[in-house]
């Protein structure tokens, strides 16, 4: 598809490891966009409204225009990147690279990578290590630790990249979908120092202006700011904890 189409996009997100990728890679591909502020908190992402955007009730989620001039939905992050891609990216490869090129696979394995791999097992850390009503110590350990092993893999693979970036010589959906969840990797009780590589790729990531302005979509990102203060960090785990822990109890009354 011609990168010349006219986009009609809505983005449905919050302010998440997950939810951030999609703002960013608009931004770094430079397109116009509204943004729909969906607090999770709140339970919106189950309203009846976006249950037909995203039957799954999860954030980030997407509309367009298609090329028949219909709507289009789009729900996870690696649907949402394979479209913006498809759609806006055939011609200058801002976030992506031609199709069927070396890089291109690259990408692919990265991208599935973090997508199937390294989320869901810090999304585990995060609830064990700050979200569960109880302390369960293998809990914590199997899925911490699972993340410290994934996060030597990527650091590995950087410590050898000539670039900086994880594929390429330029900023990809690799990177983009990695981002934010090395942002939030110390809330999972994770240690960069263990990680040289991988932190000087976050600092090069993080200092890139689209990105920036991806990250404080649809609100200011304050992660970084609340992992300096361990009150902060307990409060907000405390207020994070009711609406997860409820939400939890809710699902498992439906059938």
């Amino acid at each position: 598809m011609a990168d010349s189409k006219q986009p009609n996009i809505t983005l449905y997100t919050d302010s998440t490891p997950n939810g951030i990728k999609i703002s960013i890679a608009l931004e770094e591909m430079g397109l116009p966009y509204k943004v729909e502020h969906l607090d999770i908190s709140t339970n919106r992402q189950k309203e009846p409204w976006f249950l037909e955007i995203n039957p799954n009730g999860r954030i980030p989620a997407l509309t367009d225009t298609f090329r028949d001039g219909q709507p289009i939905r789009l729900f996870e992050s690696g649907g949402i990147f394979q479209y913006l891609v498809d759609e806006y990216d055939q011609e200058h490869h801002r976030i992506s690279f031609p199709r069927g090129t070396r890089e291109y696979y690259e990408m692919v394995n990265w991208t599935y990578f973090q997508n199937a791999g390294l989320g869901p097992m810090q999304g585990q850390a995060h609830h064990f290590v700050r979200y569960a009503p109880e302390k369960i110590e293998y809990g914590m350990k199997r899925y911490v630790n699972e993340t410290r092993r994934l996060y030597g893999v990527l650091d590995k693979h950087l410590a050898a990249s000539r670039s900086g970036f994880i594929v390429g010589d330029h900023i990809s959906v690799a990177d983009i979908t990695t981002i934010g969840w090395v942002m939030w990797a110390a809330w999972a009780g994770v240690d960069m120092d263990e990680f040289p590589a991988l932190k000087r790729w976050e600092a090069m990531i993080s200092a890139r202006p689209a990105v920036k302005r991806g990250c404080d979509v649809p609100e200011p990102l304050t992660i970084k700011d609340r992992l300096k203060d361990q009150k902060t960090m307990d409060e907000y785990a405390k207020k994070s904890s009711a609406w997860i822990v409820q939400g939890m109890q809710d699902d498992a009354k439906k059938k």
